[in-house]
């Protein structure tokens, strides 16, 4: 895996934190993509710390000129080849379909979905260049609908932001993987778990790096691998 690089959005803290320390702890250069300069920088430094060769990446990806000056500075770095789409919202705890502003919709699309395209496609010239291209995109359980139609499911309260973005991103992502099959390019969506992260109020029972273990499988995949799959540590994931 040495002298491969990846990029990982919102990778400051929590499972994006997580994914960059996997990838980088497998030899990998590490950019730590996330749009508060000081929380990036002690993210860089932590890594560091740990002898994880990362770099910061100014990134707001629900900004069209940020986005287009990450896709320039990992450029100049000469390549890319993995890309996780990790930073997203909640959208706030109270999300009753009957009685949420438009605009807090609107904001968890912008960055759970919209981000996801407009980092994804200023990338894909570096990412067409690289011998094994991979791009995982961040979802959650309670983006499936079919676990969302389940009384016995444990999807927690009504999510009418949330939870609906997470869906598009899942359509999203086999969209990408159905224009993208035969190019090397393999795109998978994933569920982290129930990780006691700040989005969640830090409820969840499962720690940031159990989180990420399987974005990095899917960052790592062989050649072979699958592509347009949603999955989590047991495999599959119900859509």
């Amino acid at each position: 895996m040495s002298g491969k690089t990846a990029l990982v959005t919102g990778a400051n803290k929590g499972i994006g934190f997580g994914i960059a320390k996997g990838l980088g702890t497998l030899g990998w250069s590490v950019g730590v993509g996330a749009r508060d300069d000081a929380r990036r920088a002690d993210a860089v430094r932590r890594l560091r710390t740990d002898g994880i060769d990362a770099f910061g990446v100014p990134l707001d990806v629900t900004d069209d000129t940020s986005v287009a000056d990450s896709a320039r500075l990992l450029r100049e770095r000469g390549s890319l080849d993995v890309l996780v789409n990790n930073a997203g919202i909640s959208g706030g705890p109270t999300q009753l379909a009957t009685r949420l502003p438009i605009e807090t919709i609107r904001a968890a699309v912008e960055t759970n979905v919209f981000g996801v395209i407009r980092v994804t496609n200023a990338l894909l010239p570096l990412l067409r260049e690289s011998a094994h291209p991979r791009i995982v995109n961040m979802s959650s359980g309670v983006g499936s609908i079919t676990l969302q139609q389940d009384p016995d499911a444990p999807t927690g309260p009504v999510s009418a932001a949330y939870a609906p973005s997470k869906s598009m991103l899942n359509a999203v992502t086999v969209q990408y993987a159905k224009e993208l099959e035969g190019t090397g390019i393999l795109v998978n969506v994933c569920c982290p778990g129930f990780v006691n992260t700040a989005i969640n109020g830090f409820s969840g029972h499962r720690s940031p790096d159990e989180g990420a273990a399987i974005a990095v499988r899917l960052a790592t995949l062989a050649d072979d691998g699958p592509t347009g799959g949603f999955f989590h540590d047991d495999g599959a994931y119900p859509w």
